[in-house]
C-alpha cells in the first residue's frame, strides 16, 4: 500500500512525538519482519527494530522525498542490522571463495514448512551467512553490491550464499527424518 507520508514525516522534522509514534505505528510491524532475518531471535530483532528507528529520526531530514519513504526506511533498518552483525562477527572468520554444491530439497518438505520456520532456520546461520543470503536473497542486492557492503570480495559473498543455502536445505532436509523413539 502506497502512503503519503509527507505531513507525518514534515510533523516528525518538526519535532512532533505524536507523529513519530504514528510514523513507528505505521512502519514497525514491515521492518520488525525485516529485522527478524538478520537477529538470532526476537530481543535482537527489537533491539535491530529500535537502533534503526533512531536513525531514522536522526537522518529523516536526509529523505528529501525522493523514491519510496518505505524503501528508504528499510535500507536504513537493514544498514543498522548490517552494522550490528558486522561488529559481532569481526572475529568469526569467513569461507574465502570455496565452490559448494546446492543439495536439492523435496517440495513436499518445503510445502509444509511456515513462514517462522524459514525464519527460524536463517536465523540459524552465522552472521555472516544470514547476511549474505538475506542481501541477495530476501533484499535482492547483487555480489557486487553485498561485497561493497559488507567489505569483502565478491568471491566470498558467492561462496558464503552457496554455503548459507546448503546449510538452509540441509536443515531443511533434517526437518523430514523420523524420530527415533527407542532413545
Amino acid at each position: 500500500m502506497n502512503r503519503d507520508y509527507r505531513n507525518i514525516i514534515d510533523a516528525c522534522l518538526s519535532g512532533g512525538r505524536e507523529a513519530q509514534f504514528e510514523l513507528y505505528r505505521l512502519l514497525a510491524p514491515k521492518m520488525y519482519a525485516v529485522c527478524l532475518r538478520y537477529s538470532r531471535n526476537d530481543d535482537e530483532a527489537k533491539d535491530m527494530l529500535q537502533d534503526g528507528f533512531v536513525k531514522v529520526f536522526q537522518n529523516l531530514g536526509q529523505f528529501g522525498f525522493r523514491g519510496s519513504f518505505e524503501g528508504w526506511v528499510r535500507k536504513v533498518i537493514v544498514n543498522t542490522a548490517l552494522e550490528k552483525l558486522r561488529r559481532e562477527s569481526n572475529a568469526a572468520p569467513s569461507l574465502e571463495d570455496v565452490d559448494f554444491q546446492d543439495p536439492a530439497v523435496p517440495d513436499a518438505i518445503i510445502d509444509r514448512l511456515s513462514a517462522m520456520d524459514l525464519i527460524r532456520l536463517i536465523r540459524s546461520l552465522s552472521p555472516q551467512y544470514r547476511m549474505v543470503f538475506n542481501l541477495y536473497a530476501i533484499e535482492g542486492y547483487s555480489h557486487k553490491e553485498i561485497s561493497n557492503m559488507l567489505h569483502i570480495s565478491e568471491g566470498t559473498s558467492k561462496s558464503n550464499l552457496s554455503r548459507a543455502r546448503m546449510i538452509l536445505q540441509e536443515k531443511i532436509k533434517n526437518l523430514d527424518k523420523p524420530v527415533d523413539q527407542s532413545e
